[in-house]
């Protein structure tokens, strides 16, 4: 008993530890480094045309398309070592994945518990492959099916974890002023908590630094000296309007949405 007590008391030092480290700046400079995973990662699938066939049931034996059989499978095998156990991760099939075979890691407490469980991949699926990815995947089909759907797989793990970061800029913001969010949670007004949570200013400041990253980051490389560095005739292996949009029209609202849905239940 006293073995327990004393984990017990490590387990909570840890949590007033992890808590201490969450702040909004922190939080923040977390989101700015995941704008760099999935500006990298459009980048990536932007190699590949549509392939169509990669969204097509691919054969008798797999009842489905390739692109969701490889990301449940993948999903699964993640799974058997621990990635969905950690908070920041969201998986896209949450149903019946493998526990995992490794020790358990001791992940502290930081989200509320009935927040925890918030997860719209769906809604992200469904963005992806049927409003983003025409936007910046060529038209074509080069053959190259099982790429294809592995940076798919790169670009929704890659935006799921940014979006669901959400519930940690909910709980940072909840802590920091509880009595600002305390009544809308209460009274259930979801336009109220959209309104606290809505910053104009700081989402302008995104879309441009993610617009400046697209262009920085996917510029075409040349060797002519007649193209300066600062003039590359507009070449670019991802259209940076395409990722101004991508931030403006989804990633953003969306992380909104999962604040929205985290703080619903932070009273709980």
């Amino acid at each position: 008993m006293e073995k327990t007590g004393g984990d017990e008391m490590q387990v909570a030092s840890t949590d007033s530890n992890w808590a201490n480290m969450w702040t909004l700046e922190s939080v923040r400079e977390s989101l700015i480094r995941q704008e760099d995973t999935i500006v990298f990662s459009l980048i990536e699938r932007a190699k590949y045309p549509i392939n169509s066939p990669a969204y097509q049931q691919c054969c008798p034996a797999i009842s489905a398309s390739l692109v969701h059989y490889i990301v449940k499978q993948t999903e699964a095998l993640q799974a058997t070592v621990g990635r969905y156990e950690s908070p920041e991760e969201n998986p896209f099939f949450p149903d019946n994945l493998p526990p995992s075979l490794l020790p358990p890691h001791n992940y502290p407490h930081f989200l509320h518990p009935a927040g925890a469980s918030v997860n719209i991949n769906k809604t992200i699926w469904d963005m992806y492959f049927k409003q983003l990815l025409p936007l910046f995947a060529a038209e074509g089909d080069d053959g190259n099916y099982v790429p294809t759907a592995a940076s798919d797989l790169q670009c929704l793990q890659a935006l799921s974890r940014r979006i669901h970061y959400g519930k940690f800029v909910a709980e940072v913001k909840f802590k920091d002023a509880p009595q600002d969010y305390s009544p809308a949670i209460r009274a259930q007004d979801r336009d109220a908590l959209m309104k606290l949570l809505t910053f104009t200013n700081v989402e302008e400041m995104v879309k441009r630094r993610v617009k400046k990253k697209a262009m920085v980051f996917g510029q075409e490389v040349t060797l002519d000296h007649n193209v300066t560095d600062n003039n590359n005739n507009g070449k670019y292996k991802v259209d940076p309007s395409v990722v101004c949009r991508l931030y403006e029209e989804w990633v953003m609202p969306l992380t909104k949405l999962v604040q929205v849905e985290y703080l619903l239940r932070r009273l709980d």
